[in-house]
C-alpha cells in the first residue's frame, strides 16, 4: 500500500509515523508513507497557499490552485483508490471503513488547514471525506494520523500476532471483552477464574459472552 498525505505542515507527520506499529511497517516495506508540503506547489515566491475568503468572514481558506498541482502531480504518476479529505463534517470514521480502506492499494489524503479548503476542491477532486469525530481540530494532519494507524494495522504482516485485529473493538460491533494479565492475584483483586482454567472453548464462550455484555452496557447503540 502506498498513502500520500498532502499539508502544510508536514513536519506535524514525523512522530506519529518515526515509532512503533507503522514504523515498523514501513521498515518491512509493507506499506510507503509519503509527504507531501502544499507549500512546494505554490504559484507565487512568497509561497503562499491559502487566501481570504470571498464574501468576507474571519479565517483563511487553502486555495485550489496548488492543491490541483500537486494532486494531478501524483494521479499522473499511478492510479488512487480514494482522495480523501479529513474534515469535520465528513462521514464519522468506523472500523467498518477501515476494513475497506485497508485494502485499498494507493490512498491520497488531503489535510485541511485554517477554515478548510476551496469548495471547488471538494466538489472535483475528492472521492471520500472523514471525520474522526464531531469537534474541531486546527487541521487534519492529527486525524490523517489516526486514520492511517486504524488502516495500517489491519495490512497482514505489520501485526505480529494478525488475529489480534480480529478481536480488537468495534470488529462485529462488539466491544472488545476485558482482558487481564499477571499476577492472578494482585493485592485481592483476582483474575476471573475462567481464564486460568486452560479451558478454550469455555474462555471464548466467556469471551463472547462479556464482549456482548460489554457492548450493552457502554455502546447499545452498536447493537442495533
Amino acid at each position: 500500500m502506498r498513502i500520500d498525505i498532502i499539508s502544510v505542515v508536514p513536519e506535524l507527520m514525523e512522530s506519529p509515523f518515526g515509532y512503533s506499529i507503522i514504523k515498523r511497517a514501513i521498515d518491512k516495506q509493507l506499506v510507503e508513507v509519503h509527504f507531501h508540503n502544499l507549500h512546494d506547489y505554490a504559484n507565487n515566491t512568497y509561497r503562499q497557499v491559502d487566501d481570504y475568503q470571498f464574501g468576507g468572514g474571519a479565517g483563511m481558506v487553502l486555495m485550489i490552485e496548488p492543491i490541483d498541482k500537486c494532486i494531478s502531480a501524483l494521479k499522473a504518476e499511478r492510479d488512487y483508490d480514494e482522495v480523501i479529505f479529513l474534515t469535520p463534517d465528513g462521514d464519522t470514521l468506523q472500523q467498518k471503513m477501515v476494513n475497506q480502506l485497508s485494502l485499498a492499494k494507493n490512498l491520497i489524503i488531503l489535510c485541511g488547514h485554517f477554515k478548510g479548503v476551496d469548495q471547488r476542491v471538494r466538489d472535483h477532486f475528492i472521492t471520500k471525506e472523514i471525520s474522526i469525530g464531531d469537534y474541531v481540530l486546527s487541521g487534519g494532519e492529527l486525524g490523517a494520523a489516526v486514520l492511517c494507524d486504524a488502516i495500517i494495522r489491519l495490512i497482514p504482516g505489520v501485526l505480529s500476532d494478525e488475529t489480534s485485529a480480529l478481536t480488537d473493538s468495534f470488529q462485529d460491533n462488539l466491544l472488545a471483552p476485558p482482558v487481564y494479565t499477571r499476577p492472578a492475584n494482585y493485592k485481592g483483586w483476582e483474575v476471573p477464574e475462567i481464564l486460568t482454567s486452560g479451558n478454550t472453548p469455555k474462555i471464548e464462550q466467556w469471551r463472547e459472552n462479556m464482549a456482548y455484555e460489554h457492548t450493552k452496557a457502554k455502546r447499545p447503540d452498536l447493537l442495533k
